[in-house]
């Protein structure tokens, strides 16, 4: 019986990430992980510029109660012309340094004197100017191989110039639940049966991992049934996910069905809940069979499905 670590270990040694790679626009990379890394088209900002509104100074210039000129104003989207000496700039957020200024002093530390201002505090070197390349500079790596795409790496895609994105398709996984008790909720029991409350949470675990999910639904306690399913899910998913029937019971027929067609590489981890756990191969389909126990299921799940799963979609999985 293999420990926590071992079992885990053996699972990422035995993962790949699938072949399959797309390329696709941000509007449809949501949720997908990156196949390689995505280096900036640009610099961000691509030029010096100014965080705030206020007025471009040269800091050196000024003197408790000197009058400087606006000789010229700045909006965002537009270049200013060299700055003269003795006179300021109206600037806007995002707006480009002119030629010749040093500083940015806030509109808040301003007064207006007919048309010109004074400074009502020395200005600083650099100040409230963000440099070219702050954020990050043009051919820099900004998102990893591996990386999941959610709105802030979209949004930072965007903002480094990306249209299209290489990205794995979405991996396949197909799951069916084992056991003559299972009914689906709305139906009415019959003596001995419980609702299948593992379909509805793995399911929506692996719709939240953005894998492609195809549900085989319930499958009667047979071997014959049980080796249908498994040969059906093979020939459609890259990993095929079972609930119910690894144990030792007579009615577990997960286990031999998969000999049968496949092989086996582990069996049982030395925990409690969630002993039993199943991995194998069916020609190029991964095979992981997870407890009946609800509880089982979802703890098994988060320890070894879950990151075994990452490593399959491309991701470094999480602890």
């Amino acid at each position: 019986m293999l420990s926590i670590e071992e079992a885990l270990q053996n699972l990422l040694s035995a993962s790949r990430p699938v072949a399959d790679l797309e390329s696709l626009p941000l509007a449809l990379a949501q949720g997908r992980v990156l196949a390689t890394p995505l280096m900036s088209k640009v610099s961000v900002p691509p030029l010096d510029n100014s965080a705030m509104d206020g007025y471009a100074v040269r800091w050196e210039e000024w003197a408790e109660d000197r009058h400087f000129t606006v000789s010229q104003r700045i909006p965002a989207g537009h270049l200013g012309t060299d700055l003269e000496p003795g006179t300021v700039a109206r600037i806007f957020t995002g707006a480009p340094i002119p030629p010749g200024a040093n500083s940015v002093v806030m509109q808040e530390d301003c007064v207006a004197v007919g048309e010109a201002i004074r400074i009502s505090r020395p200005p600083r070197p650099d100040e409230h100017i963000r440099r070219a390349g702050e954020d990050f500079a043009e051919g820099q790596t900004i998102l990893a191989a591996g990386t999941r795409l959610g709105p802030a790496q979209l949004g930072l895609a965007a903002a480094a110039g990306a249209a299209l994105l290489n990205v794995f398709r979405p991996l396949k996984v197909a799951v069916f639940f084992t056991g003559d008790e299972l009914k689906a909720p709305g139906e009415a029991l019959g003596p001995g049966q419980i609702y299948n409350s593992n379909r509805a949470s793995l399911t929506a675990l692996l719709h939240q991992m953005g894998c492609h999910v195809i549900d085989l639904g319930d499958v009667p306690d047979t071997l014959e049934a049980t080796h249908a399913a498994l040969e059906q899910a093979a020939a459609s998913a890259d990993v095929i996910v079972t609930s119910g029937g690894v144990s030792v019971g007579e009615e577990d027929h997960v286990k031999a069905a998969l000999i049968q067609i496949g092989r086996l590489d582990m069996w049982k981890v030395a925990m409690k809940p969630g002993k039993p756990l199943a991995f194998g191969r069916i020609g190029n389909t991964d095979f992981l069979g997870l407890p009946g126990n609800p509880v089982s299921a979802f703890v098994v799940f988060c320890l070894f499905a879950r990151p075994f799963l990452q490593a399959r979609m491309g991701m470094t999985p999480e602890a």
